[in-house]
């Protein structure tokens, strides 16, 4: 900092804010990576320019008063074309100045010009009724000028007095910036119609028909309570269009969005309707959307309707097989050794609902990388891509190297291809769950240990692990703050051709001396459908190996991406 303070052109206003940032560094209740952005934040450059174009520009208006110097510009510019007439045909300016100023785009911007210095703004509302009644209830009349954009509000019907309520007054809407109407307001007029016995669709089939203005006479709630935003964002696990759902109490009201938006939910008041906003969406209405609860509902009545239907077992049915008892799908080719929890509970895993995940930003942190995990189902290219990216700087990425419970073979070393243990040592850890990942192959244990993960990230390195897709229960954890990239296969003819055309070598061979056969593309479609139905909502990042090249490039910029721009993260993991 002292360095930049030593720039004689620095903006003094930011110099101070600087050393009062310094000075108040140990009394603020932040942390250091929350100091450190501020800090650099307030040291850069690019706020250094903004800093002095905003000065320049407050600097050079402060003693001047930018006002029209006309206020009929439209009729002197009729003056101008009764002049020029006559000399339209054998002048060639006048000629080319009598057609520019009848041009309808010239003629609406000196018209604006002149309802701007005139001051003359539309809409203008008309005066409000003066109607009291001593004997009436206190009634307040409030008038909206109806636009494109909904109203913001909902109405309904009240179970006790049969009375037509507001129900909801949405965050941002123009029933909201108007102040004037609350939850809970009875709707005695609409436009000077009564609508005492009415239904809520009665009173909107009036608001459809009005035009301009619309006058609400309101019986005022007894609680007028402020409408608070939340500061909760949520990632959304699944895609939602308001204009399908039968049961949303207003489709203009709704927000429609996709798997993997970020929401700011701004209300809960209601335990099935969340009003929210996409977050970085300039449209300050909030709109409906399902609540947690409601869709886990939702949910839970469609797989329960899969089951009685039989439906749910075709998710899990190889691609291009006629039933599970097909004979292509009935025998398993030879696999190589895949590690993995031997305690391996898909039925746990399947009882997680994914509805909304409470997020927050996660800001890099220097000399603590995220780990990057590649998950994927076997065969689809994870070895290939994380060998690639090693390459790139062996010095920055680094694996953890594996524990096995076999002797070593010729030539091996300790701590370097594996760590040697004895059976007992593994079996031990095992149990005490220091491992991420185990499994047995040939009668011998081999596993990789939360423990070296953690030893490589708190060296600095960048920690690249391929794990079987059981392991995310153990990595996903606030303590390693992993990035999980979901390595994901094309379609068939595309991964059968891509992978013939590269002599790419079976995984599913332990000699690696023969290509992929049909089936076993298969099975790695297959895997990649149960392993999306688990864990997609665990995924941070879907890289598509069609072309193995294209796949490393987007990889790379991942990696970038993770070391260098705040991210997304789980709540818990910032908190």
């Amino acid at each position: 900092m002292t360095a930049v303070m030593a720039n004689g052109n620095w903006d003094p206003a930011l110099s101070r804010l600087l050393v009062s940032l310094e000075e108040a560094r140990q009394v603020l209740p932040s942390s250091e990576e929350e100091f450190g952005f501020l800090s650099g934040l307030l040291q850069s450059k690019e706020l250094h320019a903004l800093v002095k174009v905003h000065n320049k520009i407050i600097n050079n208006g402060k003693d001047e008063k930018f006002h029209p110097t006309v206020s009929n510009s439209m009729q002197i510019a009729l003056d101008v074309l009764d002049v020029i007439a006559p000399k339209a045909t054998s002048n060639e300016d006048c000629k080319n100045l009598f057609i520019l100023l009848q041009k309808p785009h010239i003629q609406g911007l000196l018209c604006a010009h002149d309802a701007v210095a005139q001051k003359d703004y539309f809409p203008r509302l008309p005066e409000i009724p003066l109607e009291v009644d001593e004997d009436e209830e206190t009634i307040k009349i409030v008038q909206l000028v109806k636009s494109s954009e909904p109203l913001g509000a909902t109405i309904k019907t009240d179970e006790q007095t049969g009375k037509i309520v507001i129900a909801r007054i949405m965050h941002g809407g123009a029933a909201d910036r108007s102040g004037l109407i609350h939850v809970g307001d009875e709707v005695c007029e609409v436009n000077g119609i009564n609508v005492e016995g009415k239904t809520p669709n009665d009173v909107l089939k009036i608001l459809q028909a009005s035009e301009g203005t619309i006058t609400f006479k309101l019986v005022p709630a007894d609680s007028k309570s402020g409408l608070r935003e939340s500061k909760v964002r949520v990632r959304a696990h699944f895609d939602y269009t308001s204009s399908t759902d039968p049961y949303i109490p207003c489709k203009e009201a709704g927000l429609d969005f996709k798997k993997g938006d970020i929401l700011h939910i701004v209300s809960q008041d209601d335990a099935y309707w969340w009003q929210a906003r996409r977050e970085g969406d300039r449209n300050m209405r909030a709109g409906l959307i399902p609540s947690r609860a409601l869709q886990e509902r939702r949910i839970i009545h469609e797989r329960t309707q899969k089951e009685k239907s039989g439906d749910e077992s075709k998710i899990m049915i190889l691609p291009g097989c006629q039933s599970p008892k097909s004979p292509r799908c009935a025998s398993k080719p030879k696999t190589k050794k895949i590690m993995y929890d031997t305690a391996e509970n898909d039925d746990f895993d399947r009882e997680e609902i994914a509805t909304y995940e409470e997020v927050a930003k996660l800001y890099p942190r220097p000399g603590l990388q995220r780990p990057l995990v590649l998950i994927g189902p076997p065969g689809v290219g994870r070895n290939e891509l994380k060998r690639r990216l090693i390459a790139t700087d062996p010095d920055k990425y680094k694996t953890p190297i594996p524990y096995t419970s076999r002797p070593p073979k010729h030539g091996e070393v300790n701590g370097k291809d594996y760590f040697f243990v004895t059976r007992e040592k593994m079996e031990e850890d095992i149990e005490a769950s220091k491992f991420i990942e185990f499994g047995e192959y040939k009668g011998n244990l081999y596993g990789t240990s939360a423990e070296s993960v953690k030893s490589l990230v708190n060296a600095g390195y960048v920690c690249i692990l391929n794990p079987h897709y059981q392991a995310l229960k153990m990595l996903r954890t606030p303590q390693l703050k992993p990035y999980i990239i979901y390595i994901k296969p094309p379609t068939f003819d595309i991964l059968k051709e891509t992978r013939n055309a590269a002599y790419a070598r079976s995984t599913f061979d332990e000699t690696n001396s023969r290509g992929f056969t049909d089936e076993e593309f298969h099975e790695i479609l297959h895997s990649s459908e149960r392993i999306e139905f688990l864990y997609s909502h665990l995924f941070d990042e879907v890289i598509v190996n069609a072309d193995l090249s294209v796949a490393f490039e987007q990889l790379v910029r991942v990696a970038s991406k993770v070391e260098t721009e705040p991210l997304w993260v789980p709540a818990s993991w910032v908190q």
